[in-house]
């Protein structure tokens, strides 16, 4: 949906004196708050305006502070086609939840004014239940259309493209192209107008046509003597093949055929774009332990305490299993008193640098420039990195270790546990993310703990077993 571009506001005080200001003036009034007050009083024309001209960051942060009740009561006041922008540029939570309050007639009739993308995207939200009730609503032909959207995978071509596509028989003329544009232009006005895709008789994909080639060819010309060859994805074709594609070109969409060669949407560059940060949000929040990687503090308080305690439950136990490393090498420890001080600096450097391979990796995965058979290839390449990252940490500790005790085989300890725990780091932050999305497990989510437990007790393990072996040079 596009926003309509409206400059000027019609403000009525209770004198009933109209004022006409800019927007640009009052556009800092448009607080959760303002936004509260015209619900209460159920101004829905002066909501429209306002929210009309609002942008999608705005309008997220008032549906964020806005109760559950109050979001549903301001959609309830808004036209159909100014709530699906609101829904459209929400997250899909807040969209969902607002969905499900509202009665069924009410929800198609908002869902309908939705792009199509956007309509599959809030379904896969709902209950099962739910999406009967609002596809039993919908024309027979939307819902068939939108039962097919939700099939797809909705990180590949099929789930991410759009049906709002204009599409010609290859034996019309120029002239009947046109007419037919103009014939239709209130059902296409918020498509992609750029291009013409020109089909065969089983909707077959021939080629596309630039508008300005149509507007400016013979009217008597064939669309069959008129279109290009046109690049296609297949629908599953992956998130990380569309982003690396249009990084590569200029391309504002491409369209999506089936097995059979038949045209079934277009993909845009923006929808792709914003996929990728979705899911690479979603990835960092899966990395800190949000289960589900999408947490909104508007959410309810036992949902997002349940999420994080999911990780961290398992995360305490892996941090015990680290620790013992620890209490078997105690005495060690306790006739050592400074290496406690070392312990937690080489832990958590060596965590760091093996974050630093496994941001890499998730990186790469997710735009499609490396794949999980690519791990030896990987590892060879963290290596050569952590080989020099490693030296040159251990050395610094060793240096600092020295200043401080004087003692230049505690530096020794402390500083060849950090390089050999830097090394090993980062092999396994390289490679772990490539080895578990080779056994399809998510590799955000699991990355982290696996890589913080392995270099704990390494570090503790090195740390404690060089000292017990330098034992008579320390005390």
């Amino acid at each position: 949906m596009r926003r309509r571009d409206i400059g000027f506001l019609l403000i009525n005080d209770p004198a009933g004196i109209t004022t006409i200001v800019k927007m640009s003036e009052v556009k800092e009034t448009f607080s959760p708050e303002y936004i509260r007050q015209l619900i209460d009083s159920e101004n829905h024309e002066l909501l429209e305006k306002v929210l009309a001209d609002t942008d999608a960051r705005e309008t997220t942060y008032i549906m964020a502070h806005l109760k559950a009740e109050e979001r549903v009561k301001l959609i309830d006041l808004l036209p159909a086609e100014v709530s699906a922008e609101i829904l459209e540029e929400i997250p899909d939570t807040f969209a969902s939840d607002i969905i499900t309050e509202l009665d069924v007639r009410q929800a198609v009739a908002i869902v309908n004014e939705m792009d199509s993308d956007e309509q599959a995207d809030l379904m896969m939200e709902l209950e099962d239940a739910e999406v009967e009730a609002i596809l039993s609503g919908m024309d027979s032909e939307d819902a068939i259309d939108l039962r097919r959207l939700i099939e797809f995978d909705p990180d590949t071509a099929g789930g991410l493209m759009i049906t709002e596509y204009i599409s010609l028989p290859e034996n019309l003329s120029v002239t009947q192209a046109i007419q037919y544009l103009r014939d239709n232009q209130a059902e296409i006005a918020d498509y992609q107008l750029k291009y013409l895709y020109v089909v065969g008789p089983g909707h077959e994909l021939r080629g596309v046509v630039q508008m300005q080639d149509l507007l400016l060819a013979e009217g008597v010309r064939k669309l069959a003597n008129l279109f290009k060859e046109a690049r296609t994805f297949d629908s599953g074709t992956p998130l990380e093949d569309l982003v690396g594609f249009f990084e590569g070109f200029s391309f504002i969409g491409m369209p999506v055929v089936d097995e059979d060669g038949r045209m079934i949407g277009v993909v845009i560059r923006r929808d792709v774009m914003k996929a990728a940060s979705e899911r690479m949000s979603k990835e960092h929040l899966e990395s800190q332990g949000i289960v589900g990687g999408d947490e909104l503090r508007t959410m309810p308080v036992f949902l997002r305490s349940r999420r994080r305690l999911s990780w961290l439950s398992v995360n305490i136990l892996l941090n015990i299993i680290a620790a013992s490393v620890i209490a078997f090498h105690q005495d060690t420890l306790s006739s050592v008193i400074a290496l406690a001080v070392f312990l937690p600096i080489i832990s958590d450097m060596s965590g760091c640098s093996g974050n630093q391979a496994v941001a890499v990796s998730m990186r790469e995965l997710s735009i499609g420039t490396v794949r999980p058979k690519e791990v030896l290839t990987v590892w060879g390449q963290e290596v050569s990195v952590g080989l020099i990252n490693g030296a040159v940490l251990g050395i610094l500790l060793a240096l600092a270790a020295l200043i401080w005790k004087g003692n230049v085989y505690l530096g020794l300890v402390a500083g060849g546990a950090l390089a050999l725990n830097t090394l090993v780091a980062v092999s396994i932050g390289g490679t772990l993310p490539l080895i578990l999305k080779g056994f399809d497990i998510d590799p955000a989510l699991a990355s982290g703990p696996i890589l913080t437990t392995i270099t704990d007790m390494l570090g503790f393990f090195m740390t404690l077993t060089f000292a017990s072996m330098a034992m008579s040079y320390l005390v």
